[in-house]
This record gives C-alpha cells, structure tokens and sequence, in this order.
C-alpha cells in the first residue's frame, strides 16, 4: 500500500481513538462538509486571450472536523480533501497517492478563566497558548483569514498567546518555517513549500519544477530570465508562490459599547535567494528553468502596522461606519526598500430588509514615471481579496495586481427575508489605478481598468445545507491588459462569470 495512504489510515485512526477515548471527560463536537461548487469560466482572474473557449468545471471540499474541549484544553483537528471532479480516474492506484490533507490541527492549552470557578482568582480574565495548524482569523480578514472561499482554505504552523481582559483582546502570534527536519539538512534556508510540481521551461515545455527553485515567468507562463515585472512576485495573497520564514504579530482589541478599534502590528521574514537556471532535457532541444534559489544567509523584513475602526453612527445601529489603513515598511521579499500603504472607508445604511454600503479601498503602487527606487506596492498579506476587491479575483490573489496598485470606489446592496433563510447582494466595483503606467510606447496609460458587476444569492434549504448562486461579469478597458501584463490587442475586454455552490454541513454534539 503506498506510503501516504497509510500515513493518512493512521492519522485518522489516532484521531479517531484520542478523541472518543476522551469522550467521557468533555465536550466533543464533529463537523462534517461538502461543498461542491461547478463554474463557467469565461475570463475570470484575468482577461480571457481572444479565441479561447470558456471553463466549466467542479471542484470539492471534503471536510471532518474533530472540537474537543474541556476547562483546561481545547483540542481541534481537521481533516481536508479538496479535488476536481474527473482529476483522478474513477480507479487510482497506489501511484496516485493520497490527496486528503490536516488543515487543522491545533490545542488550545487554558491557563486563566474567570468564567471557571476551578481557577483560583485569575488575574485576567481569559489567558491560553494555541499551537499547531491553526487558522488566523482577524477583524474583516482583510489582512489576516482563513481565505474560506478557496477550496483548500488557508491556515499557519504557528503558536498564539490569546488574552482578554475588561474588553480588550490581546494576540501575540509566532511562526517559524523549515522544509525538513533531516539529520544531513544543515542551515535554516527555507524554499517555498506551495510552489507548482510543473512549470514550462524555456522552449515552453512542461517540466518538474527543480527542487530549491522559485521559478520566474513571463506573461505567457514561460520560464525567462527576467520574467514579466508587473507580475512576478507581485503583491498578492499567500505570499504570491512565496511562503514566509518567519512570522510575528501582535494584535490588540478595545470594544467600547458597539465599537470596536483594533490595531495589528505584523512582521514577516523572507529568506534571500539568487538568480539560477537549471538545464532541461526535452525532445526538441535543452531549455532551462531559471529562477530563485534560497540558498543565503539572512533574510529580508518587512513590517505592517495599521488600524481598524467598526462603529454605529447613531442609536438604532442603521448607519455604520468602518474606516482602516495600514502601512508598510523595511524590505519586500526581493530586499527593495518598502514604503507602502492601503486604506478602506466604507458606510453602510440599514432599512427594512436592506442594507447599502458606499465605499473606497486604495491600495499604493508605483509610479512608472517616478525615479523612486523604493517600492511603493502594498502587498495585503495573508487576508481574503477575494471579500473586497471583486468576485473576479482580478486582483491580489494567484492572478497578480497592478504595478500602479488599486483604487476601488464600490456600491453594494444587500437583501435578506425576514425568516433569514434567503438573502440577495448586488455589488458595483469600479477599478482604477492608483499610480500611472505605460503603454509600450512609453506613454501613461488610461487609469480606469474597469468595471465589475457581482450578483450572489444565497439560499438555505435546512438547518445544514445551503445553495449559493453568482452571477459576474467584467467590463474592462485597454488598461486591463497593461494591468495584467497581457500583450495589448490579444484579450476579450468582457469576462463572464458564474457558479453555483451547495455546502452541507451537519454538526454532531455528544457532551458527558
């Protein structure tokens, strides 16, 4: 039997006999989902290249979570699968592998609780140390989420220290990252670990991707020296292919009556690299992958600091104001000087059974006329662009973002019935740069990017099943092509998209 499958049988197994053993002394709580969501892909993420056919697919999460808890000890465990319908054939062999995942796997060890008269006159009113594969999930995930859009989701191999205390809430969150703990493995050099097992070489054949190696691309997915520099390494979700060494934060809370003022203050390390190629054997002649190779000493640092403010703006709690902004300094992951910053003003209106939100996110970028050579690029961390920056995912996440950053004036209307069980949002999102571009001429480009329109509706059949359905579509202008580093004149301006999502999610209780 292949190695991973009995890896994964056994996993499943210890988790299985822990928790029911533990059973007789706590709480223990079992969530089961599937969640499958089939798409039309018609220029989605990036402008769809004139000639090319539409997507349609299905994509699945499978996932078991195991909650136990008593007054000392929070214990979680997930178990994830995440795959597309027809990727395997319907009988794999033990050559397949296993696909099933731990997205989670944390304790949360308490050791202060005024609630719990077992503690002996605590000093705080709650203290606990998280460690494991945990989820980091703050505020309005802007900077800091579980991305639970995407499929497989995201969580950290981190340790948090919790405290609350008369009202504020107190995190401070470590993380340190290695590939290997083998005895011949010597240094902390650390190479990515989410990178792609293929990539196109030079002469645009698929290869494995070289072991240590961060390969750089151009436009058309191709390996080069140089690759495309409105792409590459761009800001984006995740690191953008570039997973962080290390990582600390510490994120502070004060609720006064309905508001709520946060600040975070997050450092991230990324390990240095040089330029290398590697040589590829393919039938039409050697090409090369060429790269970055983490192989030095050091790292580059980089900080984030900023605020976050969600208050009533008067006493029935129908108009509502959020308003953030954040800055960014020290060095981006290529060790560039950093000075960067995003802001977000937002005010929504309740009446009835609607909701309407006016707002503006900007988010810098460079200015392709400046002599600057300090980066200007806000990079949003390890938060959900997906939430704020349109359905589409054309900017910050796996897609890039503009060299010229964001500016995003947006309207959204939102419906929910009275009995909750249906509700309707249409959001308008009008996209533009924040600082100029160039044509290939040399001359700046139109800012507008375009125009996105995004229709959702969500609909709950039973307690634990719910069908999601969206409708979206993007009006782009030429600048759209320069944004995404497309070859002016190749793309369609006019991308469609829609999905439909069913999530069941039944939860099981047995408490002693």
């Amino acid at each position: 039997m292949n190695k991973k499958i009995k890896a994964t049988k056994s996993m499943l197994f210890l988790i299985l006999a822990v928790l029911f053993f533990s059973y007789s002394r706590g709480q223990l709580t079992a969530t089961a989902q599937v969640r499958t969501r089939t798409e039309y892909r018609n220029g989605v993420g990036t402008l769809k290249t004139t000639g090319n056919d539409a997507a349609v697919f299905t994509s699945q999460r499978s996932r078991l979570t195991f909650n136990y808890k008593t007054s000392r000890v929070i214990l979680q465990t997930s178990l994830q699968d995440v795959r597309v319908w027809g990727q395997d054939a319907s009988t794999i062999s033990n050559a397949d592998g296993s696909k099933l995942g731990l997205h989670e796997a944390w304790a949360e060890i308490i050791l202060a609780n005024k609630k719990d008269t077992s503690f002996k006159k605590p000093s705080v009113d709650y203290f606990a140390v998280k460690l494991g594969r945990q989820e980091l999930v703050y505020d309005d995930v802007r900077l800091l989420g579980n991305l639970d859009w995407l499929q497989q989701a995201r969580r950290h191999d981190a340790v948090v220290f919790k405290m609350l205390n008369k009202g504020w809430q107190v995190d401070a969150g470590f993380a340190f990252n290695q590939n290997t703990d083998a005895f011949n493995y010597n240094g902390t050099y650390y190479t990515a670990a989410n990178i792609s097992a293929s990539v196109k070489d030079s002469k645009g054949f698929l290869v494995a991707t070289p072991s240590g190696l961060i390969p750089l691309m151009n436009s058309s997915g191709v390996s080069s020296k140089t690759g495309n520099p409105s792409f590459v390494n761009a800001p984006s979700t995740n690191g953008m292919n570039q997973n962080y060494k290390a990582l600390q934060y510490v994120y502070s809370a004060k609720t006064f009556k309905n508001t709520k003022l946060s600040f975070l203050l997050l450092a991230d390390q990324f390990g240095k690299y040089t330029l290398d190629s590697v040589l590829t054997s393919t039938a039409n002649g050697n090409g090369y992958v060429y790269g970055r190779k983490f192989n030095q000493k050091g790292v580059n640092s980089r900080f984030t600091t900023g605020f976050l403010l969600n208050s009533p703006l008067n006493k029935n709690k129908t108009l509502a104001l959020t308003a953030g902004a954040y800055y960014q300094g020290g060095k981006d992951k290529d060790g560039v000087s950093l000075s960067a910053y995003t802001s977000t003003l937002a005010a929504a209106f309740t009446k009835n059974k609607f909701t309407y939100t006016i707002g503006w996110d900007y988010v810098s970028g460079n200015d392709a006329f400046s002599t600057s050579t300090t980066n200007h690029r806000f990079d949003p961390l390890y938060g959900t662009p997906h939430k704020f920056w349109g359905y589409m995912d054309y900017f910050y996440v796996g897609t890039g973002s503009p060299a010229g950053g964001l500016s995003n004036p947006f309207f959204k209307i939102k419906y929910g019935s009275s009995n909750k069980r249906f509700t309707a949002g249409l959001d308008y999102h009008y996209f533009a740069l924040a600082k100029d571009m160039k044509d290939v001429n040399g001359a700046a480009i139109e800012k507008y990017l375009g125009s996105e329109f995004d229709l959702v509706t969500n609909y709950s059949l039973n307690k634990i099943t719910t069908v999601e359905l969206g409708i979206c579509t993007m009006a782009a202008s030429k600048s759209m092509e320069y944004a995404k580093g497309i070859t002016p004149g190749t793309a369609d301006l006019t991308g469609l998209w829609s999905y439909v999502m069913i999530s069941i999610k039944p939860e099981f209780l047995f408490k002693q």
